[in-house]
């Protein structure tokens, strides 16, 4: 039987960014390292698929420190975590390794060089999310108010509307928190925001790529977790910019073909964690059933890479000692 032709357009840039790239370097570098099983505090970057492949390798991952054995390595997730958490590991002597964003690291710097400064922050991101929990966290409690809508603005309560500045999430939806900011702006003239946008430029290239193709396509597909902000957001810009057809999958596995029948033009994008391989798994699942053309419809170009951490790299081994050892 003849297939029915499909064009698929595929958004670039797509899936990993740097930061992700790196964290889940930092867990493959250290079970080389230091053999398995390696311990990773939550995910380590929000795809179930990049979870379980590294699980197959030997890491455990935990909700808490507790969970954590003496003797063997931590890892951090790339959302980054409130000073709590290495606090609890020095107390305890573990060797940790902290995989936090740099650009989710450069927003602490910012919170806290405008605490030490005597501002109080406002943050712009999700209530919840393990980001917005990390950046909370640099600073005491009560330093850092969340908003998380324009709407919030009007009724924010701080005791010195001249002495503010506000930070964001890095994975926030470009065009919504520019209308917060500008309701923040409008509300407190004299607040201050980072030297340079808080915003990653993975999350701006993606949305920027979905813009492009939104009014292209029929439908889209973003390859991503359900808990990941960046991808999520993805599935929002498109609807904005023309696509109501968009949808926000896991696998191949999870698509419900018969909904597509009929589109002629279908766009493909990957959130900031979601790996190329889950992509290629969709396109090849559209194989069996269309006739398929690809088309990429680049936007921008990304050669961004970030270091892995020094202790890492040179740093000692940690004990593993038996009972029988000690």
């Amino acid at each position: 039987m003849t297939k029915t032709p499909l064009t698929i357009l595929l958004a670039a840039p797509r899936g990993f960014c740097a930061g992700v790239d790196r964290a889940i370097q930092i867990v493959e570098v250290a079970l080389e390292r230091f053999g398995a099983p390696v311990y990773v505090r939550h995910e380590i970057v929000h795809n179930r698929f990049v979870v379980q492949s590294l699980e197959a390798k030997g890491a455990v991952f935990v909700d808490e420190l507790d969970e954590v054995p003496d003797g063997v390595p931590v890892v951090f997730s790339a959302h980054g975590v409130p000073k709590t958490v290495p606090a609890a590991a020095e107390r305890r002597g573990l060797f940790y390794l902290d995989a936090t964003c740099p650009l989710v690291s450069k927003v602490h710097r910012e919170a806290e060089r405008h605490f030490s400064e005597g501002r109080q922050i406002i943050l712009i991101g999700h209530a919840g999310h393990p980001e917005v929990i990390g950046t909370m966290g640099q600073l005491p409690e009560g330093a850092v108010l969340l908003v998380e809508t324009a709407d919030e603005v009007a009724t924010l309560e701080v005791p010195n509307p001249d002495n503010l500045a506000y930070a964001t999430q890095t994975t926030l939806s470009v065009d919504e928190t520019t209308s917060i900011v500008a309701a923040l702006q409008a509300r407190f003239p004299t607040i201050a925001g980072p030297k340079k946008e808080d915003i990653c430029y993975a999350t701006t290239n993606r949305q920027q790529a979905v813009k492009a193709i939104a009014p292209k396509v029929e439908a889209l597909l973003v390859l991503g977790a359900p808990n990941s902000s960046n991808s999520k957001r993805l599935v929002e810009v498109a609807k904005q910019n023309g696509c109501m057809k968009a949808q926000l999958v896991q696998r191949a596995a999870d698509i419900d073909w018969s909904q597509y029948e009929g589109v002629g033009v279908l766009g493909i994008t990957a959130g900031a964690s979601a790996p190329e391989v889950l992509v290629e798994e969709v396109v090849a699942a559209a194989r069996d059933r269309f006739d398929v053309t690809i088309e990429e419809l680049r936007t921008a170009f990304e050669d961004i890479t970030f270091k892995l951490p020094k202790n890492l790299l040179d740093g000692d081994a940690p004990s593993r000692l038996a009972p029988a050892d000690a």
